[in-house]
């Protein structure tokens, strides 16, 4: 063997999930390495989508100029600090060119001169005390942490009698005159298959689109994997006689007849009929899986979801293999085919997640939150805030949440953003007595939909109903230990803007209702602690120690800061005399004229 080389970090795969884990990595200063099996970022994309076209929007216009809100509608950039490297600047299409997102991401490495070794083809993964990655050169990298970043490896092939006959989306021709005046079946009604029906329904005589359950139409389901307004060009040609058809069917064999193919079709609707339709063509459209085949037994992932997932926990760990964790499309075993974590507007967000998690779990380093005005008012602010910028929030509905812990009696409030609910729930974050998530979600569940297009809607101005809001909207749940209390919801808008009267007073009633059931609520002045952790004197870890020292001292807050040297008492009694001091009276003032 060539080398043997040690990291803190191997990522496999230098896809956008890759990359995006790397930026993080590469700004936390860690030891890692992304291995990478062509010699360019973004290899699969030069072949997938295979007609070329990205169905991930990049809305170049959106009439704001904040970068984190316009990142609702840009599905493709990663997230950095560098605010030219937007796929916009590469494209100005809506449903961009593959190629040109190839060279952004190749832009993106270069930019942050991110640690990839290029070229090198992997062929097995073991594991004893850490992982070892090894090439087709012999070469061996070694790493206490293993992230694999590949996306679906291979496609899915369904388990049909005679499926082996059938040619697969990732190698069929694309020309369509190759399909000239001849029958095809289609097996599998995602965008794969509808994408592939359209480009050939100008020159086939006849083609049937074919899976067991009915099509899945995302401007209803909200989920962007099931069949896109982009795709579905189709559904006119069989609805309007014009001899193609959806068919609702299990396929029980396929046999090969002379140069044609018999399928045999049990159909879902139609009491038990079954029939036997020839082919010129079939060919496979089913998605993709995970390739576990590089793995020995030392380190080999459970799968789940018809082995198309390695199985999960609420970090992104596999379940069965310490230390070995998935980033991008692989963390949709998480919310499949429910949110977003499949596709980049929403793994994004997850890999930002995971890299704080992994940053607490082996470095120590708190995930990433700040101090708010202990009150009701405090918390509307920061609220409304979030809720009408995140883009996060936005994309990842109801998966992410942000996260409001009140601690010490109120005395602290650590707001976080971000978070994964189920990590949350399986954490020490979910045993705070009384928290608060901040969500946006749509009102209905996708089985219980009606028609997307003729919804009716609550008035605008019926806070009352603001629960039966049927867009997207805020929801506030208050917890105490992972068991709900109350939750409030912001009536929808429109424009998705809540800054009237209307969203914000009903939303300060209602924390003000919780704070005061639960004594949390306090005057609206910040604690010391507070104004230390914001000139950056203090670590938030720091003043919750020293909130545990006070309870067992008669000591004040400063005198315990001080004896633990973390701040002089000098300097403690400067802000107090300059900062915290003047802000304090003018808080009373404030409040006595607002009480005239």
């Amino acid at each position: 063997m060539n080398s043997n080389t040690q990291f803190d970090y191997l990522i496999v795969g230098a896809g956008p999930a890759g990359l995006q884990l790397g930026y993080f990595l590469e700004k936390a200063n860690r030891n890692y390495l992304i291995l990478e099996g062509e010699d360019f970022p973004g290899a699969s994309f030069k072949k997938f989508p295979r007609h070329g076209k990205l169905i991930s929007i990049n809305k170049v216009y959106t009439g704001y100029d904040d970068r984190e809100i316009n990142l609702r509608w840009d599905w493709n950039s990663l997230l950095c600090d560098n605010k030219n490297l937007l796929l916009k600047n590469y494209s100005r299409d809506y449903f961009p060119e593959a190629k040109e997102f190839v060279r952004y991401l190749g832009d993106f490495a270069s930019y942050y001169n991110l640690k990839i070794q290029y070229g090198c083809k992997i062929v097995r993964i073991a594991k004893n005390d850490n992982f070892m990655v090894i090439d087709s050169s012999g070469n061996v990298y070694s790493s206490e942490r293993l992230i694999v970043a590949t996306g679906f490896a291979k496609p899915y092939i369904p388990p049909i009698p005679g499926i082996e006959l059938a040619e697969n989306y990732v190698n069929v021709s694309i020309d369509p005159e190759d399909f000239a005046n001849q029958k095809v079946l289609i097996i599998g009604k995602g965008n794969s298959g509808f994408e592939t029906a359209d480009n050939l329904v100008a020159t086939t005589s006849l083609i049937h689109v074919v899976s067991p359950t009915p099509i899945e139409m995302a401007w209803k389901s909200k989920y962007v994997g099931h069949l896109r307004a982009v795709n579905n060009n189709f559904l006119d040609t069989y609805q309007l006689k014009s001899q193609n058809a959806i068919l609702d069917a299990t396929i029980s064999k396929i046999k090969k007849q002379h140069n044609q193919f018999v399928v045999s079709l049990n159909y879902s609707h139609a009491h038990g009929e079954q029939e036997d339709l020839i082919y010129d063509h079939v060919i496979i459209c089913a998605g993709f899986r995970f390739d576990d085949i590089l793995f020995d037994e030392s380190c080999r992932p459970k799968l789940t979801i018809n082995d198309r997932f390695p199985e999960q926990t609420s970090e992104w760990e596999s379940t069965n293999v310490k230390d070995l964790y998935f980033a991008g499309v692989l963390m949709h075993q998480r919310d499949y085919k429910k949110k977003q974590s499949g596709f980049i507007h929403g793994f994004r967000y997850n890999i930002r997640a995971l890299h704080h998690i992994l940053e607490w779990k082996y470095d120590g380093k708190e995930l990433p939150s700040q101090l708010i005005e202990p009150t009701a008012q405090g918390l509307t602010e920061a609220i409304i805030e979030r809720v009408n910028r995140s883009s996060g929030l936005w994309q990842q509905t109801g998966f992410l949440c942000d996260l409001i812990v009140i601690l010490d009696k109120g005395e602290v409030v650590q707001y976080y953003e971000d978070i994964p609910i189920d990590y949350i729930n399986d954490s020490e974050l979910g045993q705070s007595c009384h928290y608060y998530t901040v969500t946006l979600e749509f009102g209905y569940e996708a089985e219980k939909m009606p028609d997307p297009f003729a919804i009716d809607r609550i008035h605008k101005d019926d806070i009352e109903s603001a629960e039966k809001s049927a867009f997207l909207h805020p929801i506030i749940r208050h917890f105490r230990k992972n068991n709900l209390i109350a939750e409030h919801h912001i009536i929808e808008d429109l424009a998705a803007e809540w800054l009237e009267d209307i969203h914000i007073r009903p939303l300060q009633v209602f924390l003000h209702q919780q704070m005061s059931k639960n004594h949390e609520l306090r005057y609206p002045v910040k604690p010391l602690g507070a104004y230390l952790v914001e000139a950056g004197l203090l670590t938030i870890t720091q003043v919750k120690a020293a909130l545990d020292e006070q309870k067992i001292t008669p000591m004040r807050l400063g005198e315990v800061i001080s004896k633990q040297g973390w701040v002089s008492q000098s300097t403690i009694e400067y802000m107090m005399d300059k900062v915290i001091l003047p802000e304090r009276e003018g808080l009373i003032v404030s409040e006595l004229v607002a009480q005239a």
